[in-house]
C-alpha cells in the first residue's frame, strides 16, 4: 500500500532579489520592492511530502521523527534567521527566489532520504504565494 506522509516546518529569512549582471534600473523594474538593497524578510512555511510503501513491521511509510530531525538539521538550522544572499552558500551565485529556495531545500532533503521514497517540497513565501518541486500535475 502506497501512501504519503507530510511534515510542516517554518523558518524566517531575509533576502534580496538582484541580478548582478543587470543595471540597478533593470533590477528595480523587474524585482521592485524585493530588490531592496537593505534586504527584506519572509516567514516561510515548508511542507515536505514523503511517498512510499507502508512498512508492514512498523505501519509507517516513513518515521516522522526522523524526517523532523532531517528538516531541522538540513533546512531550519541552515536558513532560519539568516540572510540567504550572504549567509547561505547555495545562494552566493543563485538568486534566492522562492523557486530557487524550494529547489535547494528539495536537494538538501533528497540527499538525506533513501531513494526508495518520493520526496516533494512546498514552500510558502507568503500566505498566498507558494512554489513546489517537483511541479504538481
Amino acid at each position: 500500500m502506497r501512501l504519503s506522509v507530510f511534515r510542516r516546518a517554518h523558518f524566517n529569512a531575509a533576502h534580496r532579489l538582484f541580478n548582478p549582471g543587470w543595471s540597478d534600473e533593470k533590477n528595480q523594474k523587474v524585482f521592485g520592492l524585493c530588490n531592496n538593497p537593505h534586504f527584506h524578510g519572509h516567514n516561510y512555511e515548508l511542507e515536505v511530502r514523503i511517498t512510499g510503501e507502508v512498512n508492514p513491521d512498523t505501519g509507517y511509510v516513513y518515521d516522522l521523527g526522523k524526517l523532523k530531525e532531517i528538516i531541522r538539521s538540513r533546512v531550519e538550522e541552515k536558513f532560519d534567521h539568516k540572510n540567504l544572499n550572504v549567509e547561505v552558500e547555495e545562494f552566493k551565485n543563485l538568486i534566492p527566489t522562492a523557486e530557487h529556495i524550494c529547489y535547494v531545500i528539495y536537494t538538501l532533503l533528497r540527499n538525506e532520504i533513501e531513494p526508495d521514497y518520493e520526496v516533494s517540497v512546498k514552500l510558502w513565501e507568503t500566505p498566498r504565494n507558494y512554489v513546489c518541486f517537483p511541479a504538481e500535475g
